[in-house]
C-alpha cells in the first residue's frame, strides 16, 4: 500500500527540481511503534490487541493524524495514512507533519467500559510518542469525540496536569472546537462550490452518489442537499439504496442514527436496494467515496459515470485506477485536498487549546472556507500549468513546500560545496 502511494511522490517529483535528499527523506517513515494493548474484559478475562503509531515526517512541525479502531487495520495501512497526512498538511500549509495510529479491533464487539479501557491503554502505550509539541492524534474510522476525551484525560493523568492540546476532535466541553464535527465534509463542500463552474456542476440536476454514510458521508449529504444537489444513492456497511428522483437526507440520517442502515428506506417511494458495488456506477454528476481505501479500482473504475469524484475518504481511488478515470474524463478532487477540512479544523482546535481562547463557529467556517478556496485554486491552476490531473497537482503543491523545508536544513550540494 505504501509502495503504491510512493508512486505519486515519484510522479510529482518529475515536475519539480527537488534535491535527491528530499525524496530520500520522504520515502520512509521517521518512526513507527507497534505494541500489544492488554486490557481486562468485562467477563474478567484478558485480551490483547495489536496497535500502532507512525510519525512519518516532522520537518514542518509536530506530526498530526487520526487513530482508527478497525479489525482490518495493519502496519502498512498506518504508514501509508501517515504518508498521506504529511502531504495533506503541506497542501493546506499547516505547521504540521503527518502521523497516524490504529488498533486492530472491531469496536462494535466491545462494551462501552471495554472501549474506554482500550482507549486509555492506547495512550499509556504511546504516551512517550505523543504530545502537544510532538504528535497530536485525532479521531478517525470508528473513533469519536468521547474516545478522544478519554485519551486526553489519560494523557493528563500521566503528565499530572490538564493537557487538552495533546489531542483534537474532543467534546466541546473538554476543549473541543466548534465546527469540528462536520469539518471534513464542509471542507469538501467548500471546495466543490468554489470549483463548480470549472467542474461543470453549475445548473442542471447535480446528482450525487455517496459511498459510506458515516460522519463525513452524512454531513456532505446534508450540506449538498441543502444547496440544491439531489442525493440519488447512498451506501453504508450493510448495503446501498438508489432513487434517481432523490433520497430524503433527513430520513437517511434518521435511519442510520437509529443504529440501523440506510437500507431500511428501501421500498419507500422509488427507493430500491442495490449492492455497494452498483453504487460506484450509478448515473450521477458527483460521486463521493467516504468510506475506506481502494474502493474504486481497476475492476470498477470503468463503471464510474460521474463527471467528478470528491474523495472524502483517504485513498478511495487506487493508484492504478487514476489513469482509467482520467482517460474517461472524470475529474478527481484528491483526498489530500478534498478531505483536508478535518485536519484544518483540528489545527484550529490545537491553536485554541494553546491560546485558551475559543472562536465562534462562524469564524471557524470562514477561516476554513478561505483556506480551502485558496489552496483549491492554487492546485487547479497548477493542474492547468503542468497539464496534469489534480492529484498530481496536489502532490506537486505539497512537495514544493516539503522540499523547501527539508532543503533549508542543507543538502548534499550545500555540504560538498
Amino acid at each position: 500500500m505504501l509502495d503504491s502511494a510512493l508512486t505519486r511522490l515519484d510522479r510529482a517529483a518529475t515536475f519539480l527540481n527537488v534535491d535527491p535528499d528530499v525524496i530520500e527523506k520522504l520515502k520512509f517513515p521517521k518512526e513507527t511503534l507497534s505494541v500489544r494493548l492488554m486490557i481486562r474484559m468485562d467477563d474478567g478475562s484478558r485480551r490483547s490487541f495489536l496497535a500502532w503509531r507512525c510519525r512519518y515526517d516532522d520537518t514542518r512541525g509536530p506530526t498530526k493524524g487520526g487513530i482508527r479502531f478497525h479489525p482490518q487495520a495493519s502496519l502498512d495501512e498506518v504508514n501509508t495514512l501517515a504518508f498521506w497526512m504529511t502531504f495533506k498538511c503541506a497542501v493546506m500549509n499547516l505547521p504540521y507533519g503527518g502521523a497516524k495510529g490504529a488498533v486492530q479491533v472491531d469496536p462494535r464487539e466491545l462494551s462501552k467500559a471495554e472501549l474506554e479501557r482500550l482507549s486509555r491503554a492506547y495512550v499509556q502505550a504511546f504516551a512517550s510518542m505523543i504530545g502537544p509539541d510532538r504528535d497530536i492524534p485525532a479521531p478517525d474510522v470508528y473513533t469519536n469525540a468521547m474516545i478522544m476525551g478519554w485519551m486526553a484525560d489519560e494523557y493528563g493523568s500521566i503528565r499530572n496536569e490538564p493537557c487538552p492540546a495533546v489531542i483534537t476532535g474532543k467534546p466541546i466541553a473538554l476543549g473541543g472546537s466548534l465546527g469540528r464535527d462536520d469539518a471534513t465534509a464542509r471542507g469538501g463542500y467548500y471546495l466543490v462550490k468554489h470549483l463548480e463552474r470549472e467542474l461543470g456542476l453549475e445548473g442542471g440536476p447535480k446528482r450525487v452518489a455517496i459511498q459510506g454514510f458515516g460522519n463525513a458521508g452524512m454531513h456532505i449529504a446534508r450540506l449538498l442537499s441543502a444547496d440544491g444537489y439531489r442525493i440519488v444513492a447512498i451506501s453504508d456497511s450493510r448495503g446501498a439504496i438508489h432513487d434517481p428522483d432523490g433520497i430524503d437526507v433527513a430520513q437517511a440520517i434518521a435511519a442510520k442514527s437509529a443504529g440501523g442502515s440506510v437500507v431500511a428506506l428501501a421500498g419507500r417511494g422509488g427507493i430500491r436496494e442495490i449492492s455497494g458495488d452498483e453504487l460506484i456506477g450509478v448515473e450521477c454528476d458527483l460521486l463521493v467515496p467516504a468510506a475506506l481505501e481502494d474502493q474504486i479500482h481497476t475492476g470498477n473504475a470503468h463503471q464510474v459515470k460521474a463527471r467528478t469524484v470528491l474523495e472524502l475518504a483517504n485513498g478511495p481511488v487506487s493508484a492504478d485506477a487514476d489513469p482509467i478515470l482520467a482517460e474517461n474524463g472524470v475529474v478527481v478532487l484528491p483526498d489530500i485536498l478534498a478531505n483536508a477540512g478535518g485536519v484544518t479544523v483540528s489545527y484550529f482546535e490545537w491553536v485554541q487549546n494553546r491560546q485558551g481562547y475559543y472562536w465562534r463557529q462562524d469564524e471557524i467556517h470562514e477561516r476554513l472556507k478561505t483556506i480551502m478556496e485558496a489552496e483549491g485554486e492554487k492546485i487547479w491552476q497548477l493542474g492547468k500549468e503542468h497539464g496534469t490531473d489534480l492529484r498530481t497537482a496536489s502532490y506537486i503543491h505539497a512537495l514544493s513546500r516539503l522540499a523547501n523545508a527539508i532543503e533549508a536544513h542543507g543538502t548534499q550540494k550545500f555540504f560538498t560545496a
